[in-house]
């Protein structure tokens, strides 16, 4: 069972960290990403579950810990969250369901209570 929290943190704090002696490239980085997720045409909260879905897919176990949390800040529920994981089983056969019931679902069991 993973530390979904200390994995949240490491990757915030890795990325400050990070900032510290490469601020241009986390921060072209950073410019990138607030860029991509700035409500248009889709809301944020659509764009997290879209990045939940590609996490769950590439088997990026930081990017389904991150967005996760981030989904349900944007107000994503588990019911949400879950269904667009399954659009990432659909193309992604077994490795991204094993990413579904483990990684994903420790996510939201950890995270939820933030939020509620």
């Amino acid at each position: 069972m993973a530390d979904v929290r200390k994995m949240l943190n490491d990757f915030t704090g890795g990325l400050e960290e990070l900032a510290e002696s490469n601020e241009k490239h986390v921060g072209a980085f950073m410019g990138l990403l607030e860029a991509s997720y700035e409500p248009g045409a889709l809301d944020l909260k659509t764009k997290e579950l879209m990045s939940i879905a590609i996490g769950c897919y590439n088997r990026c176990e930081y990017c389904i810990v991150f967005h996760t949390y981030k989904a349900l800040e944007a107000g994503a529920t588990r019911e949400e969250i879950l269904e667009s994981a399954m659009v990432a089983v659909a193309f992604g056969g077994g490795p991204s369901i094993a990413y579904s019931v483990t990684l994903l679902k420790e996510s939201l069991n950890e995270f939820e209570k933030d939020f509620k």
